[in-house]
């Protein structure tokens, strides 16, 4: 493992330091907007008390500086502080509207009051300064208060609110760190399963109590699975499949030619290599069809029109002159709408040019039909001996014989269900024919397009 790897950041680690940050974050904005609202709110408090003591004040002031006898030289008069409120301590002057002074409190200077003479408050330095005007008379009253006082209640609500905060702190870390950790132990389990899924255990995840978001990924993850066994399947069946139906045409084409070697080149010899490599031919191409028929690849949802696709089909056959007259294509009474199915044109194609070897092969010589519909209906029939019915529901497992002789029903049927079961549809199996000791009938059932299904809704 790499050094790079090694140092690498765990997501509870990630987690829980990105929590403490935005909680110490958010907290320490909480904190800077309360000392804001408590700095407004002590300001408003030692103004009010401010202004009441201003209006005490006055008519204690006005009654010593009218009784009080006024100083040589005009200079300011010193008045001494009631000893009956609670407030005397506080400086204050009257003031003329000339700004000159007329009268003080013991301790007041003019620098408490360095302020225009302007009915409000105002700040002098390190003083709140309210200017009051008496209503009757033509004299002012100033009042200071210290600004430290202020400051100090300020301080002591800051301190209040950040000294918790700092002693909180590591042990929140901690405490996230834990909770991150403790959360985030189901996404190592699941990391944990992941990581056992192979090409020899593939089945679905199922871990209990997982989260929405998680839950989301399982059930991804179990799809991607699913579909890794079906790949893996389709490996494997061509494989088993490949063994299977190519070993016997191959051993005939071998035999074959080795006694042609051995005694002359016997025509009968020549032919019955030629067949069997013709043989081995069809089963190949059969298990390519089977190969892409199983694969994951999406088919097309395009309308199919039936009738095109069974004449496209039938031409094809009726081609080999030993066929033409043994195959007829019918297309059942119309309802008014075409026969239509949403699907692969292709690979229907496929499915059913499958159902019409089989018909062909296993009808002893008698014809075999292609029906198109009603509806989004394909059907194939042939007039042969049959299937018991209760081999029925085996034809379409892969290599089942119908016979002694050959091979029946067997790729072509599953190729033809697995292309059906692909589109959403069906394929249905019958024998003997309705009314009938004998004959045999692969039905293709598929969905029909939107655009019809609207269609017959609205007829």
């Amino acid at each position: 493992m790499s050094a790079p790897a090694r140092r690498r950041e765990t997501l509870a680690g990630r987690l829980a330091r990105t929590l403490i940050l935005w909680v110490g974050g958010v907290w320490l904005v909480g904190v800077l907007g309360v000392v804001w609202y408590v700095d407004r709110e002590i300001n408003y408090n030692f103004d009010s008390e401010l202004v009441e003591v201003s209006h005490r004040l006055f008519d204690i002031a006005l009654r010593h500086l009218d009784g009080a006898p006024q100083p040589p030289g005009g200079a300011p008069l010193g008045i001494p502080p009631p000893a009956s409120f609670a407030d005397s301590d506080v400086p204050y002057r009257l003031v003329a509207p000339d700004t000159r002074v007329l009268a003080h409190s013991a301790g007041a200077n003019d620098a408490q009051f360095d302020v225009p003479l302007a009915p409000g408050f105002a700040d002098a330095g390190a003083w709140r300064v309210y200017t009051l005007r008496h209503p009757a008379r033509d004299v002012f009253l100033q009042v200071a208060d210290p600004l430290d006082e202020r400051r100090q209640a300020l301080n002591r609500t800051l301190l209040g609110l950040i000294v918790p905060l700092a002693a909180v702190l590591p042990l929140l870390a901690w405490l996230l760190r834990r909770i991150a950790r403790r959360e985030l132990r189901v996404l190592e389990q699941l990391a944990h399963e992941i990581s056992r899924r192979d090409g020899q255990l593939l089945a679905p995840i199922a871990l209990a109590h997982l989260p929405r978001e998680l839950h989301t990924v399982e059930e991804h993850v179990n799809h991607l699975l699913a579909r890794l066994s079906q790949a893996l399947d389709v490996e494997r069946a061509l494989a088993a499949n490949a063994a299977h139906e190519l070993r016997t045409p191959l051993a005939a084409a071998r035999l074959r030619l080795q006694t042609a070697l051995e005694h002359g080149l016997a025509r009968s010899d020549v032919q019955a290599a030629l067949a069997s490599l013709q043989t081995l031919g069809q089963r190949t191409e059969k298990l390519l069809q089977l190969s892409r028929a199983e694969s994951s690849a999406p088919l097309a949802r395009e309308p199919v029109d039936l009738a095109q696709l069974a004449d496209v089909v039938a031409q094809e056959f009726w081609q080999d002159a030993s066929v033409v007259d043994r195959l007829e294509l019918t297309l059942a009474p119309r309802d008014g709408l075409a026969p239509q199915a949403a699907g692969d044109f292709d690979a229907l194609a496929i499915a059913l040019r499958n159902l019409v070897e089989n018909a062909l092969h296993y009808s002893a010589g008698s014809t075999a039909e292609i029906i198109v519909g009603p509806g989004s209906v394909l059907a194939v029939r042939d007039a042969g001996p049959g299937v018991p019915p209760e081999r029925l529901a085996s034809l379409r497992q892969r290599h089942v014989r119908h016979s002694a002789s050959r091979a029946g029903y067997g790729l072509g049927l599953s190729i033809a269900s697995t292309i059906a079961h692909k589109h959403g549809g069906q394929l249905l199996l019958a024998s003997p024919l309705p009314g009938r000791s004998d004959g045999f009938e692969a039905r293709l059932v598929l969905p029909a397009p939107a655009q019809t299904q609207m269609q017959m809704q609205t007829l």
